[in-house]
């Protein structure tokens, strides 16, 4: 099998890219400057540090782009989340039947590890989540409402995906959290 058949396991979360670009991440690993590459790109750490903080942000980007759509019943940190099952953050529908009434509640969940992240990686998933309250599918309507929402979407994906490659080379206690050099 040739090495761009399949990625290196250090760059599962980049799947997918065209292997010019793997070379050029495997570049900046192999000479140690990935960390330092994504703190000078995202220097600026966020103040979302609770539930209620966390929908508050989500409710402002919501009637800001999305005043139309359903109401969210709750948006908080999740712990439970995790990377290696391909969630960042999940948006369900739950519907309840109350008497002749069918609700719906819509929550949305994100990953606890985007309290250190960046402030543009916790914007970037909350888009994400949001857009699927009208889009369900990862579509071309649904990519298309993420960058409406925040036009540098694809460029914060895949800088997301660096992010969690760095993440997951670095032990735990060595990871900086946003604004840390």
């Amino acid at each position: 099998m040739s090495p761009a058949a399949a990625p290196a396991p250090l760059l599962k979360y980049l799947a997918g890219y065209p292997a010019a670009l793997l070379a050029q991440v495997q570049g900046l690993i192999d000479a140690g400057r990935l960390g330092t590459y994504l703190a000078e790109r995202y220097p600026e750490p966020h103040a979302v540090r609770s539930d209620k903080a966390l929908f508050d942000y989500t409710q402002a980007l919501k009637q800001r782009f999305m005043r139309n759509a359903e109401p969210l019943n709750k948006v908080c940190f999740d712990a439970k989340l995790k990377v290696i099952q391909h969630a960042l953050g999940t948006h369900t529908r739950a519907q309840t039947v109350q008497g002749a009434k069918l609700k719906t509640r819509r929550e949305i969940r994100v990953a606890t590890l985007f309290k250190d992240a960046p402030a543009d990686f916790l914007r970037m998933i909350v888009v994400h989540e949001l857009a699927h309250i009208r889009e369900l599918d990862h579509n071309k309507a649904f990519y298309q409402l993420c960058e409406h929402m925040e036009p540098r979407y694809g460029q914060l994906e895949f800088d997301l995906r660096l992010w969690l490659t760095m993440r997951e080379m670095a032990p735990a206690d060595q990871v900086p959290a946003a604004g840390e050099t």
